[in-house]
């Protein structure tokens, strides 16, 4: 995904445990929209004795062992956790992942789809802040404008 999102290859160029977090972030909020569970995959597999799984904004990280690619480590969950009752989806843009893993039962989405569900994803995260900051300043009883006025003047205090 970091090598082909433009926002999080601009990070990466400069930092890639930013881009890191802003993916994460990114597909929190992704996680959080449709209610499914997510799990973010890294690279690791040239970093002596990093591998690492923890969570993160209610998502699950794992940072790959030491001799083991990140493909590596998707085909081993999506061998994994493939039941009649779970549907996997891989999302890479590696045309050999992807057949790999629809060889298992996962379905395949490419970054550049996967993109555009989580910008539809971010807009109607705001457009439910939007309209529940619009609900707020509205009052919960609905009244006419002449009453509405009425007690806007008893509420300051002024006379009618």
């Amino acid at each position: 995904m970091i090598g082909y999102w433009p926002e999080l290859r601009k990070l990466r160029d400069d930092n890639l445990e930013d881009a890191r977090d802003r993916l994460i972030e990114l597909m929190a909020e992704y996680k959080a929209q449709k209610g499914w569970r997510v799990i973010v995959v890294f690279d690791a597999h040239f970093v002596p004795g990093i591998k690492q799984t923890y969570n993160q904004h209610a998502l699950e990280v794992i940072y790959t062992a030491e001799k083991e690619s990140a493909d590596e480590c998707i085909e081993r969950l999506t061998h994994e956790l493939r039941n009649r009752h779970t549907q996997i989806v891989v999302a890479t843009s590696d045309m050999t992942e992807q057949n790999v893993i629809f060889g298992l039962g996962a379905s395949r989405m490419p970054a550049s789809e996967l993109a555009v569900e989580v910008g539809v994803v971010k807009k109607q995260i705001e457009s439910l802040a939007k309209s529940t900051q619009l609900q707020k300043q509205k009052n919960r009883i609905s009244v006419s404008p002449d009453v509405a006025i009425k007690l806007e003047r008893l509420r300051r205090g002024l006379k009618d």
